[in-house]
């Protein structure tokens, strides 16, 4: 795995692959053991528990071993911290854009009374 210096890196770097999105799709349901989870992969058990390690390094799942199974369960705390960072990014950048449409607005109403 490359080089990632905060959290919210590792977060978006394990989201970024679409087996490891498909897993926390599953897990969104609620908890369910690893071999209930890979039964709709193509792969075998040890490469789709990688997948599992890169959620689980990353804060975005947990697991626990219960008798002879594994379970999985979705982190809250992670996904918060990404969607919080989303919506700052969203609200600067819908903010950028408001300025940008009130300058050219004020541009356009320049040019016309120009024009007059």
């Amino acid at each position: 795995m490359p080089y990632h210096s905060t959290p919210l890196d590792l977060a978006f770097y394990a989201l970024s692959d679409p087996t490891r999105r498909a897993v926390v799709s599953r897990l969104v349901e609620g908890e369910l053991p690893v071999t209930a989870l890979a039964e709709p992969f193509d792969m075998a058990l040890p490469s789709f528990a990688q997948h599992l390690k890169v959620l689980e390094d990353c804060g975005l799942i947990a697991s626990e071993k219960r008798g002879r199974s594994r379970w999985c369960r979705l982190e809250r705390t992670r996904f918060d911290e990404a969607a919080n960072w989303m919506e700052a990014e969203r609200r600067r950048w819908a903010e950028r854009l408001d300025r940008l449409e009130a300058y050219l607005d004020k541009t356009e109403e320049d040019d016309d009374a120009k024009a007059i």
